[in-house]
């Protein structure tokens, strides 16, 4: 939506202007925080307890925050809810059981759809809106029953390129262990195939620490995720080029390192800067070369996703 439309419908409603907010998880606390983008004003609009909450998606448009449940992780109970922006009239999209094990959360506003990685679950999902037409796209479980017990087959963290019909992911492997892998993919299954057996799936990344939560830089054809792996290449956040041909084996760039187990991402590209957080409970901003990195907040519990996104203010 362009800034003159966007503007027009605030007045409509009676809104002045808008204000950016940090969104951002607690796993540990069941909790949903929001601050402003220097860390003040800082708040928790909801508390669910021990849900282990993990991504989160903003659609300011319609006014809701989106987030996924893990539910117990050896259960079949992952769950993902919404709420209005400031918290209230928390709703159960996908009840629990529609999916295993969420984690990071994306938003197709264009299409009315949300796709998110189920890590024990071994797969690639998606479904609309309101969580009807539940879809797996990726199943990499190769026959395992759920809760997958191969580390390799967990998909963890998700990136769109809506324009690009194009979605992807990563898949951490074991502990520490260099097993991990980031892919690409369609959006759209290829006409015959099924989520197991689908030939289209690119391999663009592999041997790396522990990569987690997925960002792009589309204009720059830059792939950004955090890894919370050991050092000297974990605890991090790195990039690369999106596009790598088979065989290249392009050394991805370190931008920040010494994190706490790095978690949540999100570029804001309009500023120039990325926001990041880690489960040791910071949240950080920096530059999107890592250069200006700042400590926003501490001590804030075990911080997984976050996003970040200009919201109303009342009038």
């Amino acid at each position: 939506m362009s800034s003159t439309v966007a503007n027009k419908k605030l007045t409509e409603r009676g809104l002045k202007s808008l204000s950016g907010r940090l969104f951002f998880l607690d796993l540990s606390g069941g909790r949903i925080l929001s601050a402003r983008p220097d860390g003040s004003d800082l708040k928790t609009i909801v508390s669910e307890g021990r849900k282990l909450p993990d991504g989160i998606v903003v659609d300011v448009e319609a006014g809701h925050i989106y987030w996924t449940n893990m539910g117990s992780l050896k259960g079949n109970d992952g769950a993902i809810d919404r709420a209005d922006l400031d918290g209230s009239n928390i709703t159960s999209i996908v009840p629990p059981g529609g999916t295993f094990t969420p984690k990071q959360l994306q938003l197709d506003k264009k299409n009315g759809k949300l796709y998110w990685c189920d890590r024990e679950g071994m797969r690639v999902m998606r479904c609309n809106l309101d969580g009807s037409k539940i879809e797996t796209l990726v199943d990499t479980s190769k026959g395992d029953s759920r809760p997958g017990p191969d580390q390799k087959k967990w998909c963890v963290g998700i990136a769109l390129d809506v324009e690009g019909g194009k979605l992807y992911w990563t898949q951490k492997g074991a502990d520490n262990a260099g097993e991990g892998r980031i892919f690409r993919a369609n959006l759209e299954i290829p006409k015959g195939q099924t989520p197991a057996n689908r030939n289209d799936i690119e391999l663009l990344y592999e041997n790396l620490p522990e990569p987690i939560d997925l960002d792009l830089d589309i204009a720059n054809r830059t792939i950004y995720w955090t890894d919370r792996g050991d050092p000297p290449r974990g605890n991090s956040v790195n990039r690369a080029p999106m596009d790598v041909a088979p065989g290249q084996n392009i050394a991805p760039e370190i931008v920040v390192h010494d994190l706490m187990e790095g978690i949540g991402l999100f570029l804001d590209l309009k500023g120039g800067r990325m926001f990041f957080a880690d489960l040791g409970g910071s949240i950080y901003s920096a530059n999107l070369d890592g250069s200006d990195m700042k400590t926003l907040l501490f001590a804030q519990g075990n911080l997984s996703g976050l996003a970040y996104a200009e919201v109303p203010v009342a009038a």
